[in-house]
């Protein structure tokens, strides 16, 4: 597995309930970008639609060696299916509309070959709840200096 990009605001931003592995469908000039390490998943968040699943304003840069670049616009940050089956789909809706819950991208990698996604249901923070996790850092990372 090599972890191409990972989303260090989603902890501090939301607290993580359960995780997936998923898929992405990227045309060949962005999972070539995507090898070179030109992904963030910052500011990305996830929606259901239709009974399909997609990532919206993730940010892969133009591949710049592409014949086609920059022809047909700026497509860096458009709408990418995500790749889940079904029931997992039906399970993802059922919990964010009823809990008023949302999808948060927390790390993209690849596995033989395939770049995969790895979204959590994900419950947003107060700002006292921020303030605290703060708190449980800096205490951990004294603890570990002396």
């Amino acid at each position: 597995m090599k972890i191409i990009t990972e989303n260090k605001r989603a902890s501090f931003e939301y607290e993580l309930l359960e995780k997936y592995e998923a898929g992405i469908v990227l045309t060949g000039d962005e999972i070539k970008s995507v090898r070179l390490g030109h992904l963030s998943l910052v500011d990305c968040y996830g929606f259901i639609k239709d009974d399909e699943c997609f990532l919206r304003n993730s940010y892969i840069k133009e591949y710049s060696n592409s014949f086609d670049a920059g022809r047909y616009g700026d497509n860096s940050r458009r709408d990418r299916k995500l790749l889940l089956h079904k029931d997992e789909i039906a399970k993802l809706k059922k919990k964010i509309e009823a809990d008023r819950l949302t999808i948060v991208p927390t790390k993209a990698y690849f596995v033989d070959s395939n770049l995969k996604v790895e979204i959590a249901i994900g419950r947003g923070k107060k700002l006292y709840d921020k303030r605290e996790t703060l708190k449980k850092k800096d205490v951990e990372k004294r603890i570990r200096n002396n």
